[in-house]
């Protein structure tokens, strides 16, 4: 049986609230009090969970972190997405399509505060690679404030396969790049867009790079580049809801 830790009250009760993966147990260190811990109790009871009551040395053993509030449960894996799920899902409403795709981002906060970013304006989907990246893993979920439970995550093999796709579908691929020469801002974010944005230190690597429509830079005036991949991701995937935020109220 494949299981997992997932650790934290926002990971745990989200995760309860969406359905998505199966519980085999919650664990509830006895130290461990709050009105959110009473809630995921309710939850649990009311799903026929069982709920066994630990001690906060045993719970950092089984989560291996000491980070978990006090709360953990023993689930199934994250449930992905498949590729073709997101597109049509994302093609299907009418409306312009927003996707993420991450490449090279391997630190696990920062994937997951660009989940929570990303999710916080309801994206279509964000897509990852399998190799040399970091992945669903319950740490993400903490780190994305429970954010993961909700999304649609996708993991791929070859992340300029996924581009050739969408660009047949109609997507413009734009990436983040601290050099580019085109502004963020002076540029049209408004259709059915995917946008990329690099790792921590290489950013984007260079064959995904090539096949991108553009490359975007968000302006900035200090001496060095202050902007991790998180950061500059959520300037950029705000900037995009802000301009589409517009044209529908001018369309409307």
């Amino acid at each position: 049986m494949n299981t997992e830790i997932l650790y934290g009250i926002h990971p745990v009760l989200e995760s309860l609230k969406t359905g998505r993966r199966i519980f085999h147990e919650i664990y509830i260190a006895k130290e461990a009090s709050s009105k959110r811990i009473a809630k995921i109790e309710e939850r649990a009871g009311s799903k026929g969970i069982r709920v066994k009551s630990t001690d906060m040395q045993r719970l950092s053993r089984l989560a291996a972190t000491t980070h978990h509030q006090g709360v953990g449960a023993r689930v199934s894996p994250y449930p992905l997405t498949a590729i073709g799920d997101i597109v049509d899902r994302s093609k299907s409403d009418g409306d312009h399509s927003f996707l993420i795709l991450l490449d090279n981002v391997v630190d696990p906060h920062n994937l997951g505060a660009v989940i929570r970013t990303a999710l916080a304006i309801d994206v279509d989907g964000i897509i990852i690679p399998r190799d040399r990246a970091a992945g669903p893993t319950p740490a993400v979920s903490k780190a994305s404030a429970g954010a993961l439970e909700h999304g649609r995550l996708c993991r791929v093999t070859n992340m300029v396969t996924v581009i050739k796709m969408l660009k047949e579908k109609g997507f413009w691929i734009y990436g983040l790049d601290t050099v580019a020469d085109q502004s963020l801002y002076a540029t049209d974010l408004c259709g059915d867009l995917a946008l990329v944005i690099g790792g921590e230190e290489k950013g984007i690597r260079s064959l995904v790079k090539r096949h991108c429509d553009l490359m975007l830079s968000i302006p900035q005036t200090g001496r060095v580049n202050s902007l991790n991949a998180s950061v500059a991701a959520a300037v950029a995937i705000f900037e995009a809801f802000r301009q589409r935020a517009v044209a529908s109220a001018t369309k409307d």
